[in-house]
Parts: structure tokens; sequence; C-alpha cells
């Protein structure tokens, strides 16, 4: 059936999934998007749980079935805290929760065989802890092996899951240095679609020396690669790139209440980016969608330290001891911008410029408060 969708983007398309815990559920929407608008990538990749969906795609869940899986999904069948382990290993315990209920659902949804077997070519990223290396498993020479193993290693967060071994490499999740792995899938591509569920704007966490190392753990995660992922963007040099980051920065990595929330957020977010994207992705390169904003600063709040010139010396300066933003509208992409969230006392925002030069404050560099 013709799609009755009219898009800018290139026949040969690769689709990368980032990692972000149960935010991953917003890729769903994102297929849902993409198949109304008859968008088929030619290769899949993803981390952690943007590799699983990855899979469950490739092994051929109908978007539907996706939705009613990640519906039904609750705490109990995903984390069954190593009580004995804990016990009888105490700190030599691999992992806080249970092995099995995390390869249960990835045996569930991942297909069967190897790589060499898929229809769809798979990449799936891990981290080599020994080794201390990214493996994308699917490349080639590293494509004898399991699906459904590389996809556990994918999602298993340190600490949090067992490793597991494969071909002689003790895996984790790939979040650990690349949360959406764009560059390696952009190989004989004509363009990258990058979905980003883990790395936009980071909310403000409330009390955290309170709540527990798993919760001191997770933050610092997050902190680390929000930072990998701003660099890995700021030196983008692959083909056209289009950036979809759903606005689910707000709610908990680990949260089972807002799953119908988060897929409605990547299916709209979707079908704006897709429906705009004009011919963008046929230009040499870059990242996308781009689009006019200011720089204000707030010079009552201002301290003069300087980080903002330090990070970006390019767009801002220090006069008579406040930043100052050197130029006047700028064009971004969602990849531009980074330092803004830097300030310590916040005293930078941006005002992104509609078609009809009206001016409103853009969600991406807030700074808000964990739901």
């Amino acid at each position: 059936m013709t799609s009755p969708f009219k898009t800018g983007i290139p026949p040969r398309v690769a689709l990368v999934l980032g990692g972000g815990g149960l935010k991953g559920f917003a890729h769903i929407g994102v297929l849902r998007a993409l198949e109304e608008r008859g968008i088929r990538p030619v290769l899949m990749a993803g981390t952690s749980i943007g590799a699983l969906i990855a899979a469950a795609y490739v092994r051929g869940l109908t978007i539907p079935q996706m939705e009613e899986r990640a519906l039904s999904l609750r705490k109990p069948d995903l984390f069954r805290i190593d009580h004995m382990g804990m016990v009888v290993r105490r700190m030599l315990a691999p992992s806080l929760y249970l092995e099995q209920p995390l390869q249960d659902i990835v045996d569930r949804l991942a297909p069967e065989g190897t790589f060499r077997d898929l229809a769809i070519p798979l990449l799936v990223n891990t981290v080599d802890l020994e080794r201390g290396t990214q493996v994308t498993w699917g490349l080639p020479g590293l494509q004898d092996v399991r699906v459904a193993d590389a996809v556990y290693a994918s999602c298993a967060l340190p600490g949090f899951f067992p490793p597991r071994v494969i071909d002689g490499r003790t895996c984790v999740d790939g979040g650990v240095m690349e949360n959406t792995p764009a560059l390696v899938a952009s190989r004989d591509v004509d363009a990258v679609i990058a979905v980003d569920v883990g790395s936009t704007s980071l909310t403000a966490a409330r009390r955290v020396r309170e709540k527990g190392f798993a919760a001191i753990f997770m933050r610092s995660a997050q902190v680390m690669m929000r930072s990998l992922q701003q660099m890995q963007l700021a030196a983008w040099h692959g083909p056209p790139l289009l950036l979809v980051r759903p606005p689910v920065w707000r709610y908990n990595w680990f949260s089972f209440a807002h799953t119908r929330t988060m897929i409605d957020a990547g299916y709209a977010t979707a079908c704006d980016v897709l429906d705009s994207v004009g011919e963008s992705l046929y230009s040499a390169g870059g990242v996308y969608p781009r689009r006019d904003v200011e720089v204000l600063v707030d010079r009552d709040r201002c301290t003069g330290c300087g980080m903002c010139v330090t990070l970006a010396p390019a767009l801002m300066r220090i006069d008579e001891g406040k930043a100052t933003p050197l130029a006047g509208p700028l064009e971004w992409s969602r990849a531009d911008g980074a330092f803004v969230t830097e300030c310590p006392v916040q005293a930078i925002s941006v005002m992104a410029i509609d078609a009809d030069g009206q001016r409103h404050r853009t969600m991406e560099f807030r700074v808000e408060s964990d739901s």
C-alpha cells in the first residue's frame, strides 16, 4: 500500500535507537511514525533498550505487538534482587539484580540464531569490560554469535545485571561508551536517523545522596552518557543525521508508570521531525533539524566565571565581568548549545525563533525536577 505521507528521507537510511532505560519505550512510537510514512531502514543499530527494540523489529514483531508487551511490563518482570548472591558473595556479587528475568525478556523479543541469519542487518553496541573497548556485534568479524547474547549484554547495566561473556569477551551495556551508536551505523548509507532518549536535557535530581548507591550510580551514569553524547555529536562527520529527541527527560529511567506517555511522545516527536525535514538529508552532512535561536544571559545572575567562554569561545565572551553572546540569532541543530546547561548558576537561556519571528523558550535547555 502506498504511504499517504511524502517525506524527504533518502532511500538508504540507518535507524539508531539509543539507550535510556524504560524511556526507550519512546522508540516504539518512532517506529510507528516511520512505518506510517513507508520508511524502511536498511540497517538497525542500538544500545541497551534501543538494541532490544531494534532486535524485536528485525525479528518481525509488529508495532501493536511491541506496544502491548511494553504496556504489560511490570517491575517484577525485570527487577528481582539477587538476595542469595548478595548474602553469599557480598561485595563479590556481580550485580544487584538477577540475570534470568532480563534474559527471559530478551529471549521473547530478539531473533533466534546469529547475526548472519538476519534479513535486516543489526548492530548491537556493547563494551568489553576487561579490554576497555567498544564492541559492536553484527559488524564484519563479529557476526557469529547469538543475537540474544549480544542484546542481553547491551542491556546489562554494570552493577544492575551480570555481564555476559560472548566469544571470550566480558560485555556490558554499550552506553558506558556510546549511548546512541550513530557513527558505527553510518557506513554505506545515505543518512542516519538517531533517536536519543537517554542523553537529552538532564533534569535536576533532588536529594540524590539520600536515595542509595543505585540512585547515585545511575545519576553518575546519566551525566557521563550525556557528556559523551554531546562530544560525539559535536564532532559528527558522517552522512546527514536526523536527530530525534522525544521530550522524555523528566521521567525516571526505571519508571513503569509512564509507558503510554513515552510511546506517544516518541510518535509525536518523530512525526514533527519527519514532516518538517524537507530536503535536508540530501545534503553533504550535518545534524538536523536546524532552527534559529537566540542566546540570552541574565546578567544579574551571572557570576562571570567564564565557563561558557571556555566551552564555546566562538559564541561567548566576558564583557565587564559578565558573560555576553558574541552574535545575534544563530542556526542550531539539536546537537548544539551544550554549554548552556553547564552554567553553574543557570544564567544562560535559549529562545527558539519560529517562522513568524516569534520567540519562545525551548524546553531542551531547561533544568527541571524529576517527576
